[in-house]
């Protein structure tokens, strides 16, 4: 089982003293990966439902610090060497795709090929709103996006007409090492499961029990048989677990990865934290 951190560049690691605590605790610590949250701006008093809490709305409240994850990855990059510089998610459809594939693979091509971009559709309306970006049609949005991204990645001169997307001959430059980055799509919906399953090289369902896994799962593996692809090479990564039985109980399921929040939350606490979890979970469950 790998062991990523999840809300990295928030709460305290939005400052260049947490992070470089939370980057170098991870990594000499046994965590594989770092997993950087997005949001530009988080309109006041918005009305759109955070599906991932209870009471519908973001924890930490409305004003606190999300750094750019591209940004805060370049920044903790410099300071690692085995890391992988991750989203979870980045915002894909409120994004420009052209900048947004010339930052990754910038930040692939400085890091040494670390990079992978987790996308989701987004459920911010008020967000998107304030951006200038559609709100409806975000899903096919996002679909069309992670096709152009990869035709940008992979091709001499790339040339893409779609509908939200149109270029010929366009040279964009550097690209990745591989001339792939992997997509991670993230969400806890059918659909996102879909995607996953037709699109993605991970998927990321967020939060769930063991139970509401796997049956995301299964509808992953048939949409990838449906799509003529192999659902085993589609890597799974979920957050939630807490001690070695929840984790072995992810692992049943078909989960590679598990995703927790930071154990502690300054850059004092951090790097103990960590060790201590390292040694009181990640020990036991490899």
């Amino acid at each position: 089982m790998r062991f990523g951190i999840f809300f990295a560049n928030t709460m305290g690691f939005a400052t260049p003293e947490g992070a470089r605590a939370l980057a170098t605790g991870a990594e000499a610590n046994g965590f594989d990966s770092l997993w950087t949250v997005e949001h530009v701006v988080v309109p006041s008093g918005y009305e759109s439902e955070y599906p991932y809490a209870k009471d519908g709305r973001m924890p930490g409240g409305e004003d606190f610090a999300i750094p750019d994850p591209f940004v805060w990855l370049s920044f903790v990059a410099g300071m690692t060497t085995t890391l992988t510089l991750a989203t979870g998610v980045a915002i894909l459809p409120q994004r420009n795709v052209i900048y947004t594939a010339k930052e990754i693979a910038t930040l692939d091509v400085l890091s040494g090929g670390r990079v992978q971009l987790g996308v989701g559709a987004g459920w911010l309306r008020e967000e998107f709103h304030a951006l200038g970006v559609p709100f409806e049609r975000r899903g096919a949005r996002l679909d069309e996006y992670i096709r152009a991204l990869r035709v940008l990645w992979a091709d001499d001169k790339p040339t893409f007409q779609g509908e939200f997307v149109d270029f010929t001959d366009a040279i964009c430059r550097p690209q990745p090492l591989a001339k792939r980055v992997p997509i991670v799509i993230g969400g806890h919906t059918e659909r996102a499961a879909r995607r996953a399953g037709e699109l993605g090289d991970g998927f990321f369902p967020g939060r769930g029990k063991p139970d509401q896994l796997r049956h995301l799962l299964a509808v992953m593996r048939t949409a990838a048989e449906q799509a003529g692809r192999d659902p085993d090479a589609i890597e799974v990564t979920a957050a939630g677990a807490r001690g070695p039985e929840d984790i072995e109980a992810l692992r049943e399921v078909g989960v590679d990865r598990v995703v927790v929040f930071p154990p502690a939350f300054d850059s004092d606490g951090i790097g103990p934290a960590l060790e201590a979890y390292a040694n009181d979970v990640i020990a036991k469950v490899n």
